[in-house]
């Protein structure tokens, strides 16, 4: 996979997602060749300063993962299965779910095995950080034993041991960043159809309330798509240095559902002149999972001791862009 030429060829699988689109903004901007690869073909920045390449693939096809990396020094894995709409949520019993989060894992590192590099290329996976299950700690630091609570969050792991596995061997030099909760700003307006602060915003915008499924309470880390994609790239530049970690990318900073839906209902009322939307609490529905009632709030520390990142956009900030955003949209 190692390439001979002087720029470094970075792959992106899942290019076309909404942190895909992110880091594909980081990378542009770089002298670097970079090969974006999706079920849809990736939006690019105007005038990149790399040299791209985009491709549309299927990656459970035969053949399709080793042809998207081959020659890459790099790999970004953001690849995930979405069982419903715009949702990772899956069946325990799903077996294209299993396929797609941890199937891929195997094809990718088979690849690599084949193609015998002479320097193990950097491999980068997207975790999550409800990965860890229940925590006894308002603050995950990196310290709890995972006990994964759903099948998404069980391949995810998997997924994580044998890259871990594989970087011991020597095979990779691999890495999970395990994301916080993850929302748009709106710099790219394709990526405000995604994410539970895009969906809560449009329906404010809609004059429709705002429901939880439980009384409000549960916290989350709200992390801008925009600051995770500098942690990839960042990430990158200390590649040796991350090589065989599992890294925490939050900002530490706790938000209740409630506060948060509040938020963007007030946000939303300032630009439409209406009164703020009501914030209600409803049954969960029947697809919710146990992780829905747990809070998730991340401690950054070690990754950014050893990255130097740091969250720059304030959650507030970042819900005025992304509804100025949605706002100009309908202008």
């Amino acid at each position: 996979m190692a390439t001979t030429a002087a720029q470094p060829l970075i792959t992106v699988l899942g290019a076309s997602g909404l942190l895909g689109t992110a880091i594909t903004r980081e990378l542009a901007d770089r002298p670097v060749r970079l090969r974006l690869v999706g079920r849809r073909p990736t939006s690019v920045p105007p005038d990149p300063r790399a040299e791209v390449e985009v491709r549309a693939l299927d990656l459970t096809a035969e053949g399709a993962l080793a042809s998207a990396v081959e020659g890459a020094d790099a790999v970004i894995h953001l690849v995930a299965h979405m069982g419903r709409a715009s949702t990772w949520r899956v069946a325990a019993v799903d077996p294209v779910a299993e396929q797609v989060n941890l199937g891929l894992v195997h094809r990718l590192l088979d690849a690599v095995r084949a193609s015998r590099p002479a320097r193990p290329p950097v491999l980068l996976f997207a975790g999550s950080a409800s990965q860890v299950g229940r925590s006894s700690s308002p603050l995950v630091d990196g310290s709890e034993q995972d006990e994964p609570l759903t099948a998404y969050d069980q391949q995810k792991l998997a997924a994580e041991r044998i890259i871990e596995a594989a970087t011991a061997e020597g095979l990779v030099r691999g890495s999970t960043l395990r994301l916080a909760t993850l929302y748009s700003q709106g710099v790219d307006p394709t990526s405000l159809d995604r994410g539970v602060v895009a969906t809560m915003m449009r329906r404010a915008f809609a004059g429709e309330p705002l429901t939880m499924w439980h009384d409000g309470t549960v916290k989350r880390d709200l992390l801008c798509v925009d600051d995770t994609a500098r942690a990839f790239v960042a990430a990158l530049n200390r590649a040796d240095a991350v090589a065989g970690g599992r890294w925490l990318v939050g900002t530490g900073q706790a938000t209740s559902v409630a506060e948060l839906f509040t938020m963007i209902s007030k946000v939303v009322a300032r630009r439409t002149g209406r009164p703020p939307v009501p914030v209600a609490s409803v049954p969960p529905p029947e697809h919710s999972m146990p992780t829905d009632q747990l809070d998730f709030v991340l401690d950054p520390a070690a990754f950014q001791k050893v990255s130097g990142w740091s969250a720059r956009v304030p959650l507030m900030e970042g819900l005025e862009s992304a509804a100025d955003a949605i706002a100009r949209e309908s202008a």
